[in-house]
């Protein structure tokens, strides 16, 4: 937390502090005149069982006028906002491995799911835009805020068949970005790269962009075998990490369908939040004022107001 008036937190927490030692005096004096004007053993035991009572009381006022003081100082507190100018690129890898059967149904079936649910958890707002690859990239959905479009643009991602170019997919999606704000990739696949550009570098690249790449691993440790084949479908997982690392962002991976749709529905919601230096100056007077007249109010019932 910082303050854009340092100074005046500073006064505001002497003349809190002030207040807090004449409040404990005045307290203390009512009590030294209860005792000088009453039955001192009536006194005492009816007094016992609220003995909390001030002590509370001058907690409240000390954490009342804090609050004051913060606010006075204009905090400035790093908090999760939603994104307001956010654009993402879901990159989902069609090519022959995407067939194999030890994601049930398919590869390819578990991951157009998964990014309905990204697309159905992201932030309203959000520009989200389609791309496929295997040979090569194609764009399927232009950025869009219409997302029941986009999902509708997800039956023209076309069925499995093809080598993997993701860094074709990478840089496809890195041009058609806009320049500036809030802007990511999801990436899809098993990340076995063979054709295309190399990922690794247009990874990098998005990284010095600030383009995080959030790569979603779908496929088991055993694989299985390719449909109409003998080869077999793996996963390259420390392909998949180094992408995400070198652009600033995150790995996952999913054997199920299940854990796939998890993974995606929790992506779109984190990435509809980014963190931002924001006013809380209002924040702090309003929990200020209100624990200041509760408290006031509290004493006053108590017969503990001075």
């Amino acid at each position: 937390m910082t303050f854009a008036h340092p100074l005046r937190f500073a006064l505001a927490v002497v003349v809190a502090a002030a207040f807090v030692l004449l409040y404990r005096r005045l307290v203390q004096r009512k009590t030294r005149q209860d005792l000088a004007y009453s039955n001192l053993d009536f006194f005492v035991a009816a007094a016992r069982p609220r003995r909390w009572v001030p002590q509370a009381l001058a907690i409240a006022w000390s954490v009342g006028l804090l609050a004051l003081a913060f606010a006075l100082g204009g905090p400035r507190i790093t908090a999760p906002v939603p994104v307001r100018d956010g654009a993402v690129f879901i990159c989902i890898d069609t090519s022959g491995s995407m067939s194999a059967g030890d994601v049930v149904p398919t590869r390819a079936a578990a991951a157009l799911e998964a990014a309905r649910a990204f697309i159905e958890e992201s932030t309203p707002g959000t520009r989200i835009g389609l791309i496929a690859f295997s040979s090569g990239a194609s764009l399927i959905e232009p950025l869009s805020r219409d997302h029941a479009r986009v999902v509708a643009a997800l039956s023209d991602v076309p069925p499995p068949g093809g080598a993997t170019a993701i860094g074709d997919a990478l840089r496809l999606a890195a041009s058609a970005l806009p320049a500036t704000g809030h802007r990511l990739v999801v990436l899809i696949t098993d990340g076995v790269n063979n054709m295309g550009v190399d990922p690794q570098q247009v990874s990098q690249w998005l990284g010095t962009q600030h383009i995080p790449i959030y790569t979603v691993g779908i496929g088991t440790t055993a694989g299985a075998l390719i449909p109409g084949s003998s080869d077999q479908a793996t996963i390259d997982e420390p392909a998949l990490r180094s992408y995400a690392d070198a652009s600033g962002g995150a790995y996952a991976r999913a054997e199920n369908a299940a854990q796939l749709r998890d993974a995606l529905a929790r992506l779109g919601r984190v990435t509809s939040f980014e963190r931002k230096r924001v006013d809380a100056t209002t924040g702090f007077t309003v929990a200020g004022i209100a624990l200041l007249i509760a408290t006031f109010f509290a004493g006053m019932g108590a017969g503990r107001f001075p």
